[in-house]
């Protein structure tokens, strides 16, 4: 997993609350259990005019230009701005992927929803709470045509091109997970010799089991 430290880019405001996990990623789309080809259908019923279904050519399909995401100033963005409650609904660890390989790796919102708030983090995402007053203000400097924020994790700020600094709360695991690009493979990977130095010992303790295993 890639490693979060500072972020700095182009913040794309989508300015809707409770935006749920159907309308990140729509449910037609979730036939596959890796991590990629799903960035090209995020807000799939917003970024285009016709219905969307699996194996569609994009290049063909109608753009809704009044979406954020289609308008020229928005392009290359990787940070999203939201309202309340964003990623509510249904559990799918898609909706995280599709933002992710779009290009967002932090989220903005003055809440989230708890599972959706908790897959960010495993797959190398920073979902910021700030309150509706700081959000409020950032919607508002939006409208800057190039506008960028700077996340610092170590520092746990955002900042403005103006010079304020908002503090956000990170948990510390998560954000020691986050610095140093440690997911939960990356995590077991980190006591490797021991799991298999238990392998070894519980060979010797339980033959027949390992003996049925490789049978």
């Amino acid at each position: 997993m890639k490693k979060y430290t500072v972020e700095q880019g182009i913040v794309a405001p989508l300015d809707r609350a409770n935006v749920d996990t159907d309308l990140i990623i729509p449910k037609q789309f979730l036939k596959s259990i890796k991590r990629t080809g799903f960035g090209d259908n995020l807000f799939d019923e917003l970024r285009y005019l016709d219905e969307g279904y699996l194996g569609q050519d994009i290049s063909k399909r109608p753009i809704n230009p009044e979406f954020v995401l289609n308008k020229p100033r928005y392009q290359g963005s990787i940070i999203l701005l939201a309202r309340t409650n964003f990623g509510c609904g249904s559990s799918r660890e898609h909706a995280p992927w599709a933002l992710n390989e779009y290009g967002f790796r932090t989220v903005i919102a003055p809440s989230f929803a708890d599972i959706f708030f908790n897959n960010c983090f495993k797959n190398g995402m920073l979902p910021v709470i700030l309150s509706e007053e700081i959000v409020d203000q950032l919607f508002k400097e939006c409208a800057e045509e190039g506008y960028q924020l700077t996340i610092d994790l170590e520092a746990q700020e955002v900042r403005t091109p103006k010079g304020d600094a908002f503090k956000f709360e990170i948990e510390p695991f998560r954000k020691h997970c986050l610095l140093n690009g440690l997911d939960d493979i990356g995590l077991t990977l980190q006591v490797a010799d021991d799991i298999r130095a238990f392998e070894e010992k519980a060979k010797q303790v339980r033959p027949w089991v390992f003996q049925d295993i490789q049978a």
